[in-house]
């Protein structure tokens, strides 16, 4: 039996936008590198192209007003949820855990229903999620390898008993990869698994709208 999902959009990407205002100051020990992550880069302009695309996205819809304005901090959004991916496939990879092709479409298809629709679907995506069509797949498979990962860790994420035991595995699993985020971002806090103050993402099911005074995405 799977365990029905909270929300028709659960998965761990889609309620990021409560990333800390972070300053531009610092040195870049890692020109170009956005973040490094267990040796190996998150490059800028990778970065900067994921949150174009959201811009693009958002700029085309009825709500992009909004959409635009809840979602000021968006490089720190998509920044924190790219180290987010590592962290989780490295505990993933650990602990055996894979998903398969097959699983990302049932998951997709129960979101798509539980959402009343593939249109309303996609509109929940970038709404509560900076999620666009092209990024759906891979957030939805991060929300079937988080549920695979709390699972082998023995960790049930809709307790608070379980949710700490996750947090704590991932956190683990953070430290090891000895992280390393470009201070124009800011600096990732390897016991939250996430960056500055931001809440837990994939636990609190909360999204904050985005203070006016925001740093500007290149």
């Amino acid at each position: 039996m799977h365990r029905r999902r909270r929300t028709a959009l659960s998965f761990s990407v889609a309620l990021l936008a409560a990333a800390p205002l972070l300053t531009a100051c610092g040195s870049d020990a890692h020109p170009g590198a956005a973040a490094v992550v267990g040796g190996q880069r998150i490059e800028v302009s990778t970065l900067q192209g994921a949150v174009r695309d959201v811009r693009t996205a958002q700029e085309a819809s009825p709500q992009s007003a909004e959409l635009i304005k809840n979602t000021g901090r968006l490089s720190q959004i998509k920044l924190n949820g790219m180290i987010f991916d590592r962290i989780l496939q490295r505990a993933a990879d650990d602990a055996d855990v894979t998903v398969s092709r097959k699983e990302i479409q049932a998951a997709r298809q129960q979101a798509v229903a539980q959402s009343g629709g593939e249109k309303q679907f996609l509109a929940l995506a970038l709404q509560q999620g900076a999620v666009t069509p092209d990024q759906l797949d891979e957030a939805i498979r991060r929300d079937v390898l988080l549920t695979k990962v709390g699972a082998a860790l023995g960790a049930d994420s809709m307790t608070p008993q379980g949710q700490q035991k996750l947090v704590a595995g991932l956190a683990a699993t953070s430290k090891k990869l000895s992280i390393d985020v470009n201070p124009r971002y800011g600096s990732w806090d390897n016991s939250k698994v996430q960056l500055g103050d931001a809440k837990t993402p994939w636990i609190t099911q909360v999204t904050k709208e985005a203070p006016q005074e925001q740093p500007t995405d290149a």
